[in-house]
């Protein structure tokens, strides 16, 4: 085997995984040059990832569980995506990529007798959907970036008791790394009583990792008391400015009286 491919075996397999096919074109009639990429991962628990990325944002996925590509757009493509891939195959391409990948990865691990699994750890965080309002509905966002192998757990909880209700999770995302990031989504409505944590377990992780949120309305009250000020003191300008006017007709009904 050439140095060449085993640096290659020895890069992709830091991470038990490999990235077959990485391309890119350019749009002509608009002159405007696009990245397409597509990625296929396999990973050491016999999981596969298949997907396309057009200027980073995600075209489709393949679901070999379900045995289906799953489109999931750019939005701003017009017209139905599986009419426009349609002929194209791409489930059995993907099936064919995949086939490839796990025997590659297999061959690999060969080489390199079975090399240590890199684990990078998940960075999160958590926030709101849109800005908060008491007895309004909105949604708690826990973000996770940066981990690798990409197999994650979520929990929340509320006031220290598990939430199930509400909960929804995205399926993970490739980074340019070849880490991952993905999200879950918690529909709650704030109230100033109520706190809110999300934890999240991975292998790279010593302990599970928390993040905890709770709602802070004060700048909200903030927001009205100097609206209530500005409110008085307009008042009190116009108050003045009334007397003033007044005082100054009773002058000068004085003066041309006189």
């Amino acid at each position: 085997m050439s140095t060449e491919k085993m640096k290659t075996c020895r890069s992709h397999l830091r991470r038990s995984a490999l990235i077959i096919l990485m391309f890119s074109s350019f749009c002509a009639s608009s002159q405007i040059a696009h990245e397409i990429t597509y990625v296929v991962g396999c990973f050491s628990n016999g999981s596969t990832e298949v997907q396309l990325e057009f200027d980073s944002e995600e075209v489709f996925y393949v679901d070999f569980e379900r045995k289906e590509v799953e489109y999931t757009g750019p939005q701003f493509v017009e017209g139905n995506l599986s009419e426009i891939f349609k002929d194209m195959h791409i489930y059995r391409n993907a099936g064919k990529n995949k086939n490839a990948c796990t025997g590659i990865l297999a061959y690999c691990t060969t080489e390199e007798k079975h090399p240590p699994e890199e684990r990078d750890p998940p960075e999160s965080i958590i926030y709101t959907a849109e800005e908060i309002e008491p007895g309004v509905e909105n949604s708690l966002i826990c973000f996770v970036n940066h981990f690798y192998p990409p197999f994650i757990k979520f929990s929340w909880t509320k006031n220290g008791h598990p939430v199930s209700e509400g909960v929804s999770t995205s399926r993970y995302y490739p980074n340019p790394d070849q880490t991952f990031h993905q999200f879950s989504t918690l529909t709650f409505t704030p109230s100033e009583t109520d706190m809110y944590s999300c934890t999240v377990e991975h292998v790279a992780l010593q302990r599970p990792q928390t993040r905890i949120w709770e709602p802070d309305f004060s700048h909200q009250s903030m927001e009205h008391d100097v609206f209530l000020g500005v409110a008085v003191s307009l008042g009190v300008l116009s108050f003045a400015a009334g007397i003033f006017l007044i005082v100054k007709a009773r002058q000068m009904n004085s003066f041309s009286g006189s």
